[in-house]
């Protein structure tokens, strides 16, 4: 008696093993488009981000350019301001010394406003008499020149825009960076599924998801403008 076997074809044993494959498959593109997703918009961000902290350092360069002249034609000024109460000073007490009082009051009445509180208070510590008197009023403390003072503003100025623009070029090559990495999780991605052997695909997404934690890790440390 005959018995009846039944051969399984090549066909019948797969079917199984396609499913199984099936699923991993969807699974490692399922990463990949994450991975695509996420590093594309990091890339755009990181884009928009480095563009406006580059005109921000642009707009500080020229505004640390900008107190800087202001402050170099201030300092100008200022120097003249004070050759000039020199010279007025000099040539009153030239004349007072000589007792030409209508031409000393003459000078003294061209000071400049800034100049007669330390002048006064040079006269009221008797120099003639006082031998810890100042040699000039523009020694006294009294003695202030607005433009020199607005110049030393200005210079500063000058320094905290550049410092921020320093600060706002830092930031835009470190998004420019994690641009690179985002850039690098989009390689991976992309050639994670030209890949027949499943371990060397499993390797690439692991490699791209490790470069996509580390891009999202640098950008989180950045500050938003």
């Amino acid at each position: 008696m005959s018995e009846n076997v039944h051969v399984h074809t090549p066909h019948e044993f797969s079917e199984s093993e396609r499913g199984t494959t099936s699923r991993s498959e969807r699974v490692m593109e399922l990463v990949a488009t994450l991975l695509l997703a996420f590093a594309t918009l990091g890339i755009a961000w990181s884009g928009y981000q480095g563009a406006r902290w580059s005109g921000q350092q642009a707009q500080e360069y020229s505004a640390s350019n900008g107190a800087r002249a202001h402050a170099n034609r201030a300092a100008i000024a200022g120097v003249q301001d004070r050759t000039q109460d020199l010279l007025n000073f000099n040539r009153w007490l030239e004349v007072t010394t000589d007792g030409n009082q209508e031409l000393a009051d003459l000078y003294q009445r061209r000071f400049r406003p800034e100049f007669l509180p330390a002048f006064d208070a040079w006269l009221a510590s008797d120099p003639l008499h006082n031998p810890n008197a100042e040699s000039s009023p523009l020694r006294e403390a009294q003695y202030k020149v607005a433009n020199l003072e607005r110049s030393t503003a200005l210079d500063h100025q000058g320094d905290v825009h550049f410092e921020n623009a320093r600060k706002a070029t830092e930031h835009t090559d470190n998004y420019v960076l994690t641009t690179v990495f985002f850039a690098t999780v989009l390689f991976f991605a992309g050639i994670s599924m030209r890949f027949v052997w499943q371990s060397m695909r499993i390797a690439v997404l692991v490699l791209g998801s490790l470069s996509l934690v580390w891009a999202i890790l640098l950008l989180a440390r950045l500050p938003i403008l």
